[in-house]
């Protein structure tokens, strides 16, 4: 009997040890300080501010390159807006993305398709894939443009120093125009 309340014991406090330990991978990430580690834009400051930041500061535009930050207006529902890094321009009008606190939260995506709705073709309207869809999500982000750092394009995001949670979307190029929706 001494002997299974002894186990009983041990078994516990090792239960107890065990869900108040943080593993390695249960780092929470917002996209701000992200999106600065990755790209080496050093930039403060809620997303929405970003682009009002870097003018003067870092180039700003309209074309997505390697490296760039694509920074997201504030919306009623994206409120601090977003900041996202270029991690591969596959068309003038189609990017992946390598972004933290989007599809879950606190989570990292790395290239995850996004893809420009402007009429235009400014990236002013922007579409990102979601993972609770599975797909595109199903409305437009209005977006500022693309940051780019100074010199070379920073070297393609990866996951950063702990393990953590990735999710990766699988991609697919478009063959026929971007419908506005």
């Amino acid at each position: 009997m001494q002997i299974g309340r002894l186990a009983a014991r041990f078994a516990l406090t090792l239960s107890c040890c065990l869900l108040t330990a943080t593993p390695a991978f249960a780092q929470f990430w917002q996209c701000v300080p992200y999106a600065r580690k990755v790209s080496g834009i050093e930039i403060r400051g809620n997303a929405h501010t970003w682009w009002d930041q870097a003018k003067g500061r870092y180039e700003r535009g309209t074309t997505p390159k390697e490296g760039a930050v694509l920074s997201m207006a504030s919306t009623r529902r994206m409120p601090l807006g977003h900041v996202a890094t270029v991690s591969r321009v596959v068309s003038d009008r189609e990017v992946l993305l390598t972004h933290a606190n989007w599809s879950r939260r606190g989570g990292i995506e790395t290239d995850v398709r996004a893809i420009d709705v402007s009429a235009a073709g400014d990236w002013s309207s922007v579409r990102v894939w979601y993972g609770p869809i599975g797909g595109l999500g199903t409305s437009a982000n209005p977006a500022n443009g693309f940051i780019y750092r100074d010199g070379e394009p920073a070297a393609a995001p990866t996951a950063i120093d702990a393990p953590v949670l990735i999710a990766t979307a699988a991609t697919v190029s478009m063959d026929k125009a971007v419908a506005v929706d």
